[in-house]
């Protein structure tokens, strides 16, 4: 059964830093490609970052070239989104996903986890 557990929301002042973390069981994170997301209220899901499983390559969104970055620790299974330099605008609630071929291309989420930035 895949799982993916994400962390490491909260509250930030505008300007300021968080990572989110993105732990998964059931399938290792690196053999598939993977994603986080985030959801503003009243807004559809957007997609901040894809991470390819071919050969490791990003694209991150407009929005948050530069400032964000990720990582992956494939001891743990996991993969990290930081963010720096947050602004309103990145507050939402922000979920992991990947994507795991088994005869299907089948995706599986996290259960989200808040970012708020706030002065």
């Amino acid at each position: 059964q895949v799982q993916l557990v994400e962390s490491g929301g909260g509250l930030v002042q505008p300007g300021g830093s968080l990572r989110l973390s993105c732990v998964a069981s059931g399938v290792p994170l690196s053999r598939w490609p993977a994603n986080w997301y985030r959801q503003a209220p009243g807004k559809e899901r957007e997609l901040v970052v894809h991470v390819g499983y071919t050969d490791d390559s990003t694209t991150f969104a407009d929005s948050v070239k530069g400032r964000f970055t990720i990582s992956r620790d494939n001891d743990k299974n996991a993969m990290y989104l930081q963010m720096n330099s947050l602004k309103s605008e990145d507050t939402a609630v922000y979920f992991c996903s990947v994507k795991v071929f088994a005869a299907k291309w089948n995706d599986y989420w996290g259960q989200g986890t808040q970012v708020t930035v706030s002065s």
